[in-house]
């Protein structure tokens, strides 16, 4: 059997939802009424016995430290292995302006002190812009049976120009070689397609070596100066998932995605119905939602902690949020401890933790452009 460390990247998408990374990384943003994203991609590994796991961060990583804590949750809490936060590695002398990454690549190099230190014989690379429920360990499996330098995961969809253009889109043969790829491609590309997850695993000598090279030469990209050079020379190979998964790209997207949630059965089967693969979540043991008289609820999810006197629809709540007297809530997601007043009606609404929504107020926003108020904000 294969021993695999982990290594989760948290703020490389940052740049995707702004709105909700201004103040937490990508891995913190909540989903889905009580996950965090970063709950997916750590899930996945322990779900595949790898406990050794690396979270790469980059700046804003106060909450994620706060919300992973020691791992104990996701029951790596060890002294040998278990969960590891890898904070910039930045010297006295260090030109600020260049020193933090802006690629997985940098990240990699940012860390290799770590990373040389690494003994396993595979590496498992995620990112946390994308949320599924994967078996890694038949991924392991054919990376070691193929004797790949790199397996990365792909998913075949049907895909727009505008939609090409957000994803790095692979081709291989019949025998699943890496022959061909196009990254971000802005025109000329639509139709069924091999997308990747930014999920993908390494022979852990080889990335040893990729990273020590970048370092000796300036490489900055992993596509160009690592898979583009290498294609015809190294064991690149494609593996194939058919589940469901998600990918956030815009404030619309995470939008759309939530409420998937709430309209498919099938899609919350296909992530939270997995035999033997459940995603876990920090456990704060909040008290059980209040339900006041009269309130309505219809097709929503409601996280513990919540008083609700209003009229709750196809919403998700996080936990702490409070409804008030004849308030509406439709098509919204209210983020922890958000509080609406009395008489509100609130639609297509996305609001960051501890929003206030005072009395007599209507918001609505739509579903290609939802309203979105920030955290701390009183309305």
């Amino acid at each position: 059997m294969a021993t695999a460390n982990g290594i989760i990247f948290s703020n490389i998408h940052d740049k995707s939802i702004p709105e909700l990374t201004r103040k937490r990384t990508m891995a913190s943003i909540p989903f889905g009424c009580k996950y965090r994203l970063i709950d997916f991609a750590l899930s996945n590994m322990v779900n595949s016995d790898i406990t050794n796991v690396s979270v790469i961060t980059h700046y804003n990583y106060q909450s994620l430290i706060d919300h992973v804590g020691s791992g104990k949750d996701w029951d790596i809490a060890r002294r040998s292995g278990g969960i590891k936060i890898l904070t910039p590695y930045i010297t006295s002398f260090a030109n600020v302006s260049n020193a933090l990454y802006n690629s997985r690549l940098e990240a990699l190099m940012s860390i290799n002190y770590s990373l040389s230190r690494f003994t396993s014989d595979v590496i498992v690379f995620s990112d946390c812009d994308v949320i599924c429920n994967i078996d890694l360990n038949e991924m392991i499996n054919d990376h070691i049976k193929n004797d790949a330098d790199i397996t990365f995961a792909v998913k075949t969809v049907e895909l727009t120009e505008a939609e090409a253009s957000k994803n790095l889109i692979m081709t291989s043969d019949e025998s699943g070689r890496l022959v061909e790829f196009a990254a971000y491609p802005k025109q000329g590309v639509s139709g069924k397609k091999d997308i990747h997850l930014n999920i993908f695993v390494a022979s852990t000598r080889y990335i040893q070596n990729v990273v020590n090279d970048a370092i000796a030469h300036g490489y900055k990209s992993f596509n160009r100066d690592v898979i583009g050079p290498n294609l015809n020379k190294c064991n690149f190979r494609t593996y194939k998932y058919d589940g469901y998964f998600a990918s956030l790209t815009s404030l619309q997207s995470f939008f759309a995605h939530n409420m998937e949630l709430l309209n498919n059965p099938d899609i919350r089967d296909g992530l939270f119905g997995q035999k033997n693969r459940p995603v876990y979540t920090k456990v704060r043991n909040s008290a059980p939602t209040k339900y006041g008289e009269g309130c309505t609820v219809k097709n929503s999810l409601i996280a513990d902690g919540c008083v609700i006197e209003g009229n709750v629809e196809n919403s998700i709540l996080f936990r702490g949020v409070k409804v008030g007297h004849n308030t509406t809530v439709k098509n919204s997601i209210l983020f922890q401890d958000t509080v609406t007043g009395e008489n509100v009606f609130l639609n297509c609404v996305i609001t960051d933790k501890n929003a206030v929504i005072r009395d007599d107020r209507i918001l609505s926003g739509h579903e290609t452009l939802p309203f979105f108020i920030e955290k701390g904000k009183m309305i």
